[in-house]
């Protein structure tokens, strides 16, 4: 679920055997999973997870991925115990579920999350990232968290909102061109939106023959095609990262 006008669930794509680096830790209410750079740093991401949950091994290589280049990368449960949507569940139900993991309704998780950081990592530069599900958890706390220096929404948008364009920091979004959940209408509007009223640094990128996923769901294996844009995904998802925090 990435875009809040078709919350229909998305399929989980190719779900990787991977036991991770990182390790859980208990955050006041919230479980996570915490990862740790080679050396010691004051810089900070979140992960947000998808509709799969923070526990999907494909977010943890994510996690694993971002702390390999220097930060304290943590995916705390957004779900706060609530159970993940499962690719088995009736897809008839999946509205009653989202109802209760609303995406623009983490502010209380995100200030526990930020603390943690700040007091018990010594963070002081702190950025986030987050796919589907929480694509649109990056894009709304992008609009809330001046201290949130800089934000990466991976096929993720909220469309229901006149203040989609009110960034506080720097913010990248990914997106795939044959997403059947998003529509490029959708992006096209949102550039648009950012294009007239954003007042920091931002850009819309669109990946071309991929679809919902693709970023974090998808074997670079799988097909030989999509394999150097998944890369470059993942490559542009760091190196934003890296030029403003």
């Amino acid at each position: 679920m990435a875009n809040e006008a078709q919350p229909c669930p998305c399929d989980i794509g190719h779900k990787i055997e991977y036991g991770g680096l990182g390790h859980e830790v208990q955050i006041e209410h919230i479980k996570a999973y915490v990862s740790q750079p080679p050396s010691k740093t004051d810089k900070a991401v979140i992960v947000v997870q998808d509709i799969f949950g923070w526990e999907l091994p494909n977010t943890r290589y994510i996690v694993d991925m971002i702390a390999a280049n220097g930060y304290t990368a943590i995916c705390p449960d957004f779900f706060v115990g609530k159970e993940p949507w499962h690719p088995s569940n009736d897809w008839s139900t999946f509205e009653e579920w989202r109802k209760t993991r609303n995406p623009r309704n983490t502010d209380k998780e995100a200030s526990v999350i930020l603390k943690y950081l700040k007091e018990k990592c010594h963070a002081q530069r702190i950025g986030i990232v987050g796919f589907c599900w929480g694509g649109i958890v990056v894009h709304d706390l992008m609009m809330q968290y001046p201290e949130l220096k800089a934000g990466v929404s991976v096929y993720g948008i909220i469309r229901d909102s006149e203040d989609v364009y009110s960034l506080k920091n720097p913010t990248l979004f990914i997106f795939a061109e044959n997403d059947a959940i998003i529509p490029l209408e959708q992006v096209t509007l949102l550039t648009q939106k950012l294009k007239e009223h954003c007042k920091v640094d931002y850009q819309i990128k669109v990946f071309p023959g991929q679809t919902h996923g693709f970023v974090h769901r998808q074997r670079e294996d799988w097909n030989p095609q999509d394999k150097p844009h998944i890369e470059a995904a993942r490559k542009d998802l760091i190196n934003w990262l890296n030029k403003y925090i």
